[in-house]
Order: C-alpha cells, then structure tokens, then sequence
C-alpha cells in the first residue's frame, strides 16, 4: 500500500441556508454585528457575509493558519439532541450575546457548557432554523498539575 501525501486544504468560507433573506441579514446583524452584500438572482440571490473588519485576527490559538477555519468533529450520540454541522461564532461576552441572539428573533438552546481551556459553549437556533453555536473563548492553557 502506498502512502500519498495530501496537501492540508484550508476552510475558508461556510454556507447556510436562509428563508428570508432581509430576516437572516437583521438577525446575523443585530445579535453579531455581522455586515452584508446582497448579489442578484444572477448570482443566485446569495448572501454574502462579513463576521470580522479587514485585519481583525480572532481569538484563535496563536499557532492557528490566518484566513482559515479550524473545526473538529465529534462522535454521534443517539441521545444528544441537535447534531448537525454548525458554525461556531466567538463572541466576547456569551450571556450578553445569548440575550441578542433571543432579542433578534433565535432561540438559545439551553445554558452555555464550559469546555475546560477552550471556553463556554451554547448552542442556538436561527430566525431561518439553522443550528449555530457561539463560544466565549478562554485561550488560557489550562493549569499544570505538578
């Protein structure tokens, strides 16, 4: 058997589905500060969406690739609810962003889970039924224990 190296090929740009095309723009808006250009029906009537200003380096590992998106993927549990892919929005505060996210017509599932040294975790439902999440990022290594 031979053994073929890959390239690593970056994430760089994610898609969902709307219903309402103004509703989606107003809730991306107002609960993350999300801009956007709205194309024609010669480009399919597509949404584009900006979630960072020109220059801006999220809260990301140091060592992680600019212009890319890290993920992971998780085990399937029969008994968990909501497993579907999801985009995970880095929020600064997640209670203050739980309360826009509600404000702007989603719907936060449940209470945020602490991730040790990754941070909190929530998961939420858009105006147009996608299944999101936000984290409040705490890039502190977590504690030696000696």
């Amino acid at each position: 058997m031979s053994t073929v190296t890959v390239p690593m090929c970056a994430v760089v740009h994610f898609e969902m589905p709307y219903k309402d095309r103004q509703r989606a723009a107003r809730f991306y808006a107002a609960a993350f500060g999300w801009t956007h250009q709205m194309l024609g029906p010669e480009m399919g009537d597509y949404m584009l969406v900006s979630t960072a200003p020109p220059g801006a380096r999220p809260p990301v590992p140091p060592d992680a690739a600019l212009g890319s998106i890290n993920g992971g993927l998780f085990p399937f549990k029969p008994d968990w609810p909501m497993q579907h892919p999801s985009v995970v929005i880095s929020v600064d505060d997640i209670r203050a962003a739980m309360q826009r996210v509600k404000a702007a017509g989603g719907e936060v599932m449940g209470e945020p889970m602490a991730i040790p040294g990754v941070g909190e975790y929530v998961v939420f439902r858009d105006t147009e039924g996608n299944h999101n999440s936000m984290m409040q990022p705490d890039m502190a290594p977590p504690a030696c224990k000696t």
